[in-house]
């Protein structure tokens, strides 16, 4: 029998609505005994939980679970060869200690790897988000989630919410059976930051070892520091120290409620892959991908976003795909070329493949024209 992980933590004094959702299923070692209460729309379960006393008018924050490291377990001790995904949102947040921080309403979304996450997730996030955000009396919101894909639901999410809410993406590099586990932590500051009136209008964030980053230019750069995300060559945007935040920058590009993505009634997103070019792959890659119906291919290109002849070769047998240009390289922005700049393929600008990826998605739920394509591109 596993022990008990958190026996002795105190309870918060609040009452979890955990989201049942057909996005991704939860393990039954996750699922608290509920009673059940069915909407119209979806079926909801409701556990209760033990009161104790609280500092009065705390604001209150949403956190959306939806798995990963932060929710993983494994042997006692150890930060590797974990199951990410086991524990569930009230768990989470009784380990974090946030009685004194606010007061907590918990959703499980889904209880999995962050490399099983899904457009049809992100969709499902975004849109109990936009939904929630209509309720006065919640002041933002925090998303526990795997490092792996963070940085594209963030930046998914910051193109498409329809809030100026603070929204915080989390997560932790060792399971929460590990000798000094990250996650704890980690949730503490960005329920203090969601809580934060300083943080509104900023954008989606992403909270991690103290440091808070911009959905937009966040990446993860190490496989095992607790320190594992930068934001390239535009630094951080700022901490959160205890329960104190303090910025120094913020986002000049266009997020939120300044978007023109509209997901409400969207079921999926157009499908896009990345591409890594390097000596000697063939591009006969690019067929492989225009033969199985993407709409579009992110070209992680040596350099300045450039690859051989016969990947233009192959771009040219394909007119009716976008295909963008990005670099492997860490960081930089993809110069102008009128050497590729040609027909169907346009440039990213800064952004990593991956978040050139999300971005082209949700730009050809608009249209399917590279001259304003590209304006999307310069714009975000």
């Amino acid at each position: 029998m596993k022990k008990n992980l958190f026996k002795g933590v105190a309870i918060l004094p609040i009452a979890f609505a955990l989201a049942v959702t057909t996005g991704c299923a939860t393990t039954e070692q996750s699922q608290p005994q509920v009673q059940t209460a069915t909407t119209a729309e979806s079926a909801v379960v409701s556990t209760p939980v033990a009161e104790k006393k609280v500092k009065k008018n705390l604001p209150t924050v949403a956190i959306l679970a939806t798995g990963g490291t932060i929710a993983g377990t494994g042997a006692e001790g150890k930060s590797t060869n974990y199951k990410p995904g086991q524990l569930n949102v009230e768990a989470l947040a009784q380990a974090a200690k946030l009685q004194d921080v606010a007061k907590v309403h918990g959703e499980q979304i889904c209880n999995i790897n962050s490399d099983d996450i899904t457009s049809e997730i992100w969709l499902q996030i975004a849109n109990r988000i936009n939904k929630l955000a209509k309720d006065p009396a919640i002041s933002g919101f925090v998303i526990t989630h795997g490092t792996d894909t963070l940085d594209e639901t963030a930046y998914f999410l910051n193109l498409a919410l329809k809030t100026d809410k603070p929204v915080v993406v989390t997560g932790s590099m060792r399971p929460a059976t590990a000798i000094s586990a990250d996650g704890p932590l980690n949730l503490h500051q960005s329920v203090a930051l969601a809580s934060n009136p300083a943080a509104k209008g900023k954008g989606v964030m992403a909270v991690i070892s103290d440091r808070i980053y911009g959905a937009r230019d966040v990446r993860k750069i190490s496989t095992f520091n607790v320190n594992a995300f930068s934001s390239g060559d535009y630094g951080s945007m700022g901490y959160v120290i205890d329960d104190n935040v303090l910025f120094y920058s913020q986002p000049v590009k266009k997020h939120t409620v300044n978007t023109e993505f509209n997901v409400s009634n969207l079921k999926t997103l157009p499908k896009v892959a990345v591409l890594y070019f390097n000596v000697d792959t063939d591009g006969s890659v690019i067929d492989y991908y225009a033969q199985k119906g993407y709409k579009g291919i992110v070209i992680a290109g040596a350099g300045s976003g450039e690859y051989s002849v016969s990947w233009k070769e192959a771009i040219a047998r394909h007119p009716e795909m976008i295909v963008v240009r990005s670099t492997r390289v860490g960081t930089g922005y993809v110069a102008a070329s009128d050497d590729y700049d040609i027909a169907n393929v346009l440039r990213c600008d800064d952004l990593q493949p991956q978040k050139a990826a999300v971005l082209l998605r949700l730009a050809l739920t608009k249209t399917s024209k590279k001259a304003e394509i590209q304006k999307i591109f310069d714009k975000y």
